[in-house]
Order: C-alpha cells, then structure tokens, then sequence
C-alpha cells in the first residue's frame, strides 16, 4: 500500500485499540448489548439523515450491519462483560486477520503470499500461547465469544470487499441502522426489561462519553476507512495492520484500568507484531537479504 494508506491504517488500529479499554469501562454500569446497542444508534443517527445511502445492494448493507454489530460487537461486549481482559481481547480479536485472508482465499480467489503464510503462522503461533492458560476454567467461555466475535469481524470484512467501490461512510452509517434494534432485543431477553430500562434511565455523562467515542471514531470514522481501504487493497494486505491493536489496547489497559500482562501475554504479543512484520515487510525484507543477480 503508498504509505498515506498506511499510516491510515496505523491510525485506525490505535483507534481501536482504545476502544477496548473504553468498552471496558462502559459495560461496568451499563448492559453490554444495551451499550452495544446504543454505539449503532448514535452512528447512524442523526448522520443517516444527511448521508445518502451507498449505491450497492441492500443484501450488503444488511449483512455488514449484521456481522458486524449485531454478530461480532455483540459477541465482544458481552465477552468482556462476562471478565475478558481488555488487554487480551484487543489481542484475541485479531484472528480476524486470519479469518479475513481465509474467507478471501476461499469466497474470492484471493491468494495470499509465501511471506503473508508465513506472518500468519507467526502471529497465529503468539495468540496460542496467548490463549493456552485460558482455555480451562471461567475464561473459557469469554475467550471463545471473542474468537467467534472475531470470525464474525473476518465475514463482514468480505462483504465490505463485496460490495466495491462505493461511498465507505455512507455504507458505515446506513449498516448501523441494522444493529440496534436485534441488539437491544437481545438485552431484553438475557439481561430483563426492568434492568435494561433501569440502565437507559441511569445514564451519566461516562457512559454517554464512552457511547460516543465507540460510536464515532471507532465506528463512523475508523470502519469507513476501513472499509475504504479493503475496497482498494487484498485483504492479506490491509488485515495484518489490525494486528497493532493490540499494543494501543495493551497500553491504554495498563495505564487506565490497571491490567498487568503476564510473562507469557507479553511474550506472545511480541511475537504478533513479528508476524506483523514478516506479513507487511517480507518481501522487502527478503529482497534486502539475498544477493541480487
């Protein structure tokens, strides 16, 4: 990609990366899928009202706002909810590089690299050894909600590919109108309509900030660019800046919330960012190292 695409990127992942740290804070007081829900509601409205709806077809409009707010947020709020780290699903959630450049092999022809292979495994080799001591026990379920969330991102990254080069903010905002609705449907079931109407009451001026960064930077701002940029790039290519994430989510959670990595978190969270690495630069990389005929 030319670099002002990605240092795009870079921003986009730092953006995210945050957010982790502000979803934690959020679903403290509030409901996570009334949260969840709330985040969609704020990114479409009122910007739907000025934006025109993208030139592709509903089926898409529909499945991105689906897979991605109702399928993958819903998924991640409630994960994180239920005691998942801030730090480590920031890490966790960046399998859907993997599952991005799988489905685009698989639905689209797309073939990655040696050197993407190669970074993949790398990168796939760190979240293991992120995830073993995690597997057993009351994180089980919380990390395998994230992995599904992130499966879920790696869908609707295709159909954002899917449906081409068309206005990425407008298809951002017209796909928010999908979620709120199943969302808070949701929360209506699990969490009880006295708690969830007891939480749309209670709202204090943290939770509307928090509503408002996750619905604005992270979601209008960074999907569209996102969005913008998979349009425009394979998806072997754009995905593996996600994997940076994780380092504005680890630092935000240590400063912020307090959360101390362990040995082996930290350990596999270098080795991401070396998959990272191998995945953007490799062919560079290998040019540099072997002798020119």
């Amino acid at each position: 990609m030319p670099l002002p695409h990605c240092l795009l990127a870079v921003f986009v992942a730092f953006l995210w990366g945050m957010s982790f740290v502000v979803i934690k804070l959020g679903v403290s007081t509030t409901p996570p899928l009334v949260l969840a829900s709330l985040r969609f509601v704020f990114a479409a409205l009122p910007a739907v009202l000025f934006i025109p709806r993208p030139k592709t077809g509903w089926r898409f409009i529909v499945g991105y706002g689906f897979f991605l707010g109702v399928a993958q947020f819903g998924l991640l709020f409630a994960a994180i909810s239920l005691g998942m780290p801030a730090s480590l699903a920031s890490l966790v959630m960046q399998a859907q590089v993997f599952f991005t450049i799988l489905f685009a092999a698989l639905l689209m022809g797309e073939r990655p690299g040696p050197h993407q292979i190669v970074g993949g495994i790398v990168a796939c080799l760190g979240l293991i050894l992120i995830a073993w001591p995690r597997l057993t026990g009351s994180g089980a379920v919380p990390f395998a909600m994230t992995v599904v969330a992130a499966a879920c991102w790696g869908v609707a990254n295709i159909i954002s590919k899917r449906a081409g080069r068309i206005d990425m903010l407008g298809f951002v905002v017209w796909s928010s109108l999908i979620a709120p609705i199943p969302l808070m449907g949701l929360s209506l079931l699990l969490d009880g309509p006295d708690r969830v109407v007891a939480s749309l009451l209670d709202l204090n001026v943290g939770t509307l900030a928090a509503v408002a960064y996750l619905a604005y930077p992270t979601t209008v701002f960074a999907f569209a660019i996102w969005a913008y940029l998979l349009s425009r790039h394979p998806a072997a290519t754009v995905t593996p800046f996600a994997l940076l994430v994780p380092v504005a989510g680890i630092l935000g959670s240590a400063l912020i919330l307090g959360e101390v990595m362990r040995p082996l978190e930290a350990v596999g969270g270098a080795i991401i960012v070396l998959g990272l690495a191998i995945n953007v630069f490799g062919l560079r990389l290998v040019g540099r190292v072997l002798p020119r005929s």
